[in-house]
């Protein structure tokens, strides 16, 4: 691996580049076509999806029918007129009156088949088992209707299906008759009807013409008598309720969509080829996958071409950088004869700037020269100017001393209050102080002005210990206590409370500063923002302090002021919890 990096690190810029142009083209084709196929798989599942949805609407349209059929069914062997001529059929002894009765009854049924399209006829066979046709009538196999005779007898009244065969492709169904009147149910045998479907005319009336439709029940084949493929083949999967799946039978790729009937226990199964339903969508991928080769290779081309453009240039100006370097500035700021004009793009402006830097070498040699000299007389004078605090900070040491030695106690109080503001305010170390560190400063201000203003100024503090760890920006209090002596205090004769202290809100933890002075208009911070306001004082404004901790805090943080004129004011710095 090793030796790799280094090959790499060592390799041509040009090589780099096409190498590096090949490896994004060959990741942004790899991105590509797995996004291609994620989408495209996508778009199939919908697909199969909605095939299923279809197959369900379709199946729950033939259901539909079948019931219609089954209730028909039901209307006929309950129909009173019906009952009435079996009835007679049964007691008469006369072959007219049979005859008659028979005539009766045929056009009772036709009256049925007439006003039901799906039905291809109606047969039925009375209880002297004569048998009564209407419709396009296709004889029933002797064997095949004693064994519909006896499950019909079976079923006690119930409905039985048949299905179609190599001899006849109708769908049966057959029920017996049972002799009713009024409220008197005998319940005696008058008949068994039977009824052909045209299943052929059923499923294309309620299915969409794509796909085989095949209809099973268990491994008997309702519909169509000769399917494509032998549904037992795919019995194991459609066992549950329904799904779809793609399957290849006897050399050909199927899309399978089945769905069971809770009804009837038949399962519906589209089956339609895959490369017929999918025929445009594989030729999208395919295409898809062409064309993005052809892009990943004419990019690549295009590439290897763009570096060499890019490299060419740069490698004939090392050379000249090389003559430079030896000091030969006068052929390095000459173009070779044969040398192609350079294009006025970056590499260009890039040729311009040598040449440029070239000629003016000399002259940023001796400004250079003459920069470290000023530099150097820059740093005597700044390590001269430090000398200036700590001169003015033993001076005060000297005068404290000295209204000690003389009992001057208060001159010697406000001596060394004034140096350590003092040295506080020059020292730029730690921007954010704690509380308790900030309230030393505000103490020793204090300690100035009470000698002052003696009794006119009233100051207390009122600050938990839990809340002397608090961190905030320095000097941020006592410019806000210079605030109030200047605006309440110094313009009156009065005394004058001010009073420090701390609370804690539902989000933030405020330091409050509070005077009894004439006050001052709410929107002095928006004011002075904005300008529309001009300060008298000279030290550090409110509006400062605010930018200030909105900087190290965030905007929901800084200064608010709650007051009215004459009411006195109320200045609030706000502080995360």
């Amino acid at each position: 691996m090793r030796k790799w990096t280094s090959a790499y690190k060592n390799m041509k810029i040009k090589n780099k580049l096409s190498l590096l142009i090949t490896l994004i083209v060959a990741m942004a084709f790899t991105f590509a076509v797995i996004v291609q196929q994620y989408a495209f798989s996508i778009y199939d599942g919908q697909l199969y999806l909605k095939s299923s949805k279809v197959l369900h609407l379709s199946s729950s349209a033939i259901e539909s029918e079948l019931e219609r059929i089954e209730q028909l069914s039901f209307n006929m062997i309950t129909d009173t007129e019906i009952q009435h001529i079996l009835r007679k059929i049964a007691a008469s002894d006369s072959d007219y009156d049979r005859l008659t009765l028979k005539q009766q009854l045929v056009d009772r049924l036709l009256n049925y088949v007439g006003s039901e399209p799906m039905l291809y006829s109606i047969h039925l066979i009375d209880s002297n088992n004569k048998q009564h046709d209407v419709g396009s009538v296709i004889p029933i196999a002797p064997a095949k209707m004693q064994h519909i005779m006896q499950l019909a007898g079976d079923a006690n009244g119930e409905e039985r299906w048949f299905y179609p065969d190599e001899q006849d492709p109708a769908l049966l169904l057959s029920r017996e008759i049972r002799s009713y009147s009024g409220t008197l149910f005998d319940l005696h045998y008058l008949g068994t009807i039977v009824i052909r479907v045209n299943i052929d005319k059923l499923v294309r009336t309620s299915v969409a013409e794509e796909g085989e439709l095949i209809m099973t029940s268990g491994t008997d084949v309702i519909y169509p008598t000769r399917p494509n493929f032998s549904p037992a083949s795919i019995q194991a999967d459609v066992s549950s309720g329904s799904g779809y799946f793609t399957r290849e039978i006897e050399g050909h790729t199927y899309f399978i969509a089945y769905n069971r009937s809770a009804n009837t226990g038949w399962t519906y199964i589209n089956a339609t080829p895959f490369n017929q339903a999918f025929r445009q969508i594989i030729f999208i991928k395919e295409l898809v996958i062409i064309v993005f080769g052809i892009i990943f290779a004419v990019a690549i081309l295009l590439g290897i071409r763009f570096s060499r453009g890019l490299t060419k240039p740069i490698e004939s100006l090392i050379a000249r950088m090389k003559l430079a370097e030896k000091g030969n500035f006068a052929e390095a700021n000459v173009l070779p004869q044969d040398a192609a004009p350079v294009a006025m793009d970056e590499l260009g402006l890039l040729h311009r700037t040598f040449r440029l830097m070239v000629e003016r070498i000399n002259v940023l040699i001796t400004e250079n020269y003459a920069n470290r000299l000023l530099v150097k007389e820059t740093e005597f004078k700044a390590l001269q100017a430090q000398i200036n605090p700590h001169f003015l900070y033993n001076t005060l040491e000297s005068v404290n001393w000295l209204a000690k030695i003389n009992k001057q106690t208060q001159i010697s109080d406000m001596v060394q209050a004034l140096a350590f503001l003092l040295r506080n305010s020059v020292s730029l170390k730690e921007p954010i102080l704690s509380l308790r560190d900030e309230l030393e400063i505000v103490k020793n201000y204090i300690t100035i002005q009470k000698f002052r203003f003696e009794e006119r100024l009233e100051f207390s503090m009122n600050v938990p210990d839990e809340d002397l760890e608090r961190k905030l920006p320095k000097l941020s209090l006592q410019p806000l206590l210079e605030n109030a002596i200047h605006y309440a205090l110094e313009p009156s004769v009065e005394p004058c409370r001010i009073t420090l202290y701390t609370r804690r809100d539902r989000h933030a933890f405020c330091v409050i500063v509070e005077d009894d002075g004439p006050g001052m208009a709410p929107d002095t911070i928006d004011r002075l923002r904005s300008g529309s306001l001009q300060t008298t004082g000279n030290g550090i404004g409110m509006l400062n302090i605010d930018e200030r901790i909105k900087l190290a805090f965030g905007d929901n943080y800084g200064l608010s002021i709650e007051s009215a004129p004459g009411l006195g004011a109320r200045i609030i710095l706000s502080l995360p919890l």
